[in-house]
This record gives structure tokens, sequence and C-alpha cells, in this order.
């Protein structure tokens, strides 16, 4: 079996990493408690944390042990990592909630039961910290000029960095020397913006235990676009299905650039990685077939087999969508047959019948129903002939949209472009 540190490397999840060959030996030789840190500043996580998420999965899929960390303490004054500004202050009890948000999503990757993974809260020893013993014991050992020349730092330099995010270097560094003491913690993982924070905190374990760490950085993972991942035109992708269902979260997987595709397939799902090789000599429909894995394996993952399957059977239903060859991808679970279009999935909106009566001018529709941002988007979207109802093209952006277009299932399907559907219902019983 390959260790976790060549799944890393064929797959694509290292970007820097110390003692690479120390590390590739030891991860191979024995299990390890390893750790990452998660930013409770939002309710959800969303699909740009996915990379530090698979890579804690295949750790424990590895036979180690990881430790999922909520920042409920630090983000009390947040991580100027990556950011040109100072992020806004949130307040303990709006931490705390996203805290327990984040962990029941973290839970569907990593099991956590009889200690095989752990979850933990780093405001449970932060927060009781004494400041002065806190600067004698810690602080001490490190250098501001040091500090001052970390990416992290130099970045908000230009534009003020102040005393708080200052601190955030030894909060995390303090962070890894409680995880090495408390749960023999070897090893930190996290995006490429951390790096400077995290050797810190390998040198502070050195010089306050006299025992070698590791660290091991991800790269930013873009679009062949050079887009950020998981922005699109309707916003962040959440992992929370309150947040952004799975029928959506399947479209955004499905909309994957042909060049990303077998990228995606080797750092957002489980499959073999021969299965994914295969991928970069397929091209148009056996390509697409591709596609409709990756978006399936990656809902699965996050939402569970029910779900996918029916984001499945609304997407291949409603774009015809040809079933899996069935010598392509023997590992994934993804269904073989064809599917047929389980609306229930799809994203919908309701109107009254009084409205429906008079008629609802076609623009006024698309941008009520989400699929245009304003009502002027609509007027240009269906101008150019790029609207639809019940598959059939709409003539005018002010067509009028009335109960006489409902199908036999008393619904109305609005369609933008290609891919992106929106069921009309009405909200009130006939008379």
């Amino acid at each position: 079996m390959k260790s976790v540190y060549e799944t890393f490397r064929e797959r694509g999840f290292i970007e820097q990493i110390t003692d690479e060959t120390e590390m590739s030996e030891f991860l191979g030789e024995k299990s390890i408690t390893c750790y990452i840190g998660f930013d409770p500043t939002a309710a959800s996580l969303h699909i740009g944390s996915l990379v530090p998420i698979m890579a804690l999965a295949h750790m424990q899929r590895h036979g180690h042990r990881p430790i999922a960390l909520v920042g409920g303490g630090t983000a009390l004054i947040g991580d100027p990592s990556g950011k040109t500004e100072m992020r806004k202050i949130l307040s303990r009890e709006q931490i705390d909630a996203n805290a327990e948000g984040l962990k029941r999503q973290l839970s569907h990757y990593l099991d956590f039961s009889e200690g095989r993974a752990l979850l933990l809260n780093n405001a449970d020893w932060l927060v009781p910290l004494n400041y002065i013993e806190f600067l004698r014991d810690i602080g001490r050992h490190f250098s501001v000029n040091r500090m001052l020349a970390a990416e992290s730092y130099k970045m908000r330099l230009e534009k003020g960095l102040n005393f708080i995010e200052f601190n955030y270097m030894l909060l995390q560094s303090y962070d890894f020397l409680h995880l090495f003491k408390h749960w023999d913690c070897l090893m930190q993982m996290g995006g490429n913006d951390q790096w400077g924070n995290m050797v810190a905190g390998i040198d502070l374990i050195r010089r306050m235990e006299e025992k070698k760490t590791y660290s091991l950085t991800f790269p930013l993972i873009t679009t062949a676009q050079g887009h950020k991942m998981g922005k699109t035109e309707k916003g962040t992708v959440w992992l929370d299905a309150g947040l952004t269902s799975p029928y959506e979260y399947y479209q955004f997987w499905i909309n994957t650039e042909d060049t990303d595709v077998a990228r995606f397939l080797a750092l957002f799902t489980f499959l073999p990685m021969e299965e994914i090789e295969a991928v970069k000599s397929l091209a148009d429909a056996r390509l697409n077939m591709a596609k409709t894995v990756l978006a399936f394996e990656a809902t699965r993952i996050t939402h569970g087999e029910a779900a996918a399957v029916a984001a499945w059977k609304s997407s291949a239903g409603a774009f015809g969508v040809k079933p899996i060859e069935n010598e392509l991808f023997p590992s994934s679970a993804i269904p073989r047959a064809s599917g047929e279009m389980d609306t229930d999935a799809i994203p919908s909106c309701s109107k009254s019948r009084a409205e429906l009566e008079c008629g609802v001018p076609a623009f006024e529709l698309f941008h009520e129903a989400g699929l245009c941002s304003s009502r002027s988007e609509a007027r240009r979207l269906l101008s150019q002939g790029g609207g639809y109802m019940n598959d059939r093209p709409i003539a005018a952006f002010d067509e009028k949209i009335t109960l006489s277009d409902m199908n036999a299932k008393g619904e109305i399907l609005l369609r933008k472009g290609k891919k992106n559907y929106v069921i009309v219902t009405v909200s009130s019983p006939a008379r």
C-alpha cells in the first residue's frame, strides 16, 4: 500500500514541506497525529476548504490520527495571513455558533468515533491564558525582525498591521506546542499562506521541548482560467446544504473546465489514480462522462449518496447525459443507467396563482427565480436567446408567463443557458 506521503505527492497536495526525505520515511513507517486549523468566521466551510479536509481524510485512511482544530480562540483576533485588510472582529457568541456548525460539517469527512480523529477548539486553552505568563514563557522565543520578514505580515505592512494581528503567529505556534505536548501531534498542515506561522511553531517546539516536528503546505487551488476555487456568478459554493443545495453543488463540479477534470478528480475524490490518469486521454462525450463522475463523487463525499443520486438523476434527465461506460471508473459508485429527471433536487421558487393568471414578464420571473442577478441582466439574456421555458426558447424578454405554461406536474421549468434550471410552482391552491 502506498504511504500517505506518496498519495499526497501524486495527487498534487504538496506545495512546501519540511525535511521531505525524513517525512516521507516516517509517514510510511509509523502512525502519527497531525492537525489542520479551520477558521470559524462563517457558519459553514466552503469549497476552498476542501483540500485541507481531504488531506485529513487521506491521513486517516492511511492509519494516522487527524486533529481538526476549530480556531475559536484565534478567530477572536483574526489571522492576517493571505489578507490585505483586517478581518471583521466577531463576538464570542458568533464564533462559538460557527464553530459548532464546522464541527458538524467536518464529521461528514472524518470518523471521530473511538478517538480515530479529534475535534478540538483552541479557545479551550487560548482564552484562559495569562497574558504576562504567555509573554514570559512564549513571547521571548520570537524575534520581531523574523516575524516582520514573514510574507503574511509583509503584505499587511503596506496598509497597516495592528498589534492584535501581530500576535497571531505566537498563538498559532502555541497551538502546535499545546497539541504536541497533550496529543503527541508531530505535523501541522495547511494552506501555503500559513508557511511562516508553521515554521515558527516548529521552532518554538524545538526551543521549548527540544523535539522535532514537521509541516506541509498545500498549493492555492485555482481553475484553469485562473479563478479562485469555489467562486461562481452566484457567489461562494458552501459545504452546507442549506446554503448551497446538493443540486447546485453538483452543478458546480459538472461545469469544471476540461483541463481541470483530472486534477480535481485527484484532489477531491478518492478514486484510484490509475482511473484518474486515464482521464487525460479522454475527449468530448467521454470527458463529459468524467465530469459527471467528478460531480457525483464530490457530491457524495459532502452530502451523502442519496443526495448525489438525486442530483445525478436531475442532471442526467435534464441534460440528456449518457450513462457511464462500464470500463470507465469501475471504482465509482455512480449509477450506470440513464437517470430520470428528479425535479425535487432542482432549485425552485413559487408565485401566487393571481400573479400567474395575470402573467409575469419573463425577464422579471428570471430575476425573481435567481437565474439572473438583475432585471437588466435578464433582459439581455432573453434578448440574446439564452432563456428557455419548458425547454423551448423564450421569444421576447417581456413575454408573459402564465398558468397555461404549466406542465402536467403543475410546474414551469425555467432554464438559463444549458445547465441552470429553476422550477416555478404555484404557492396557493386553485379555488
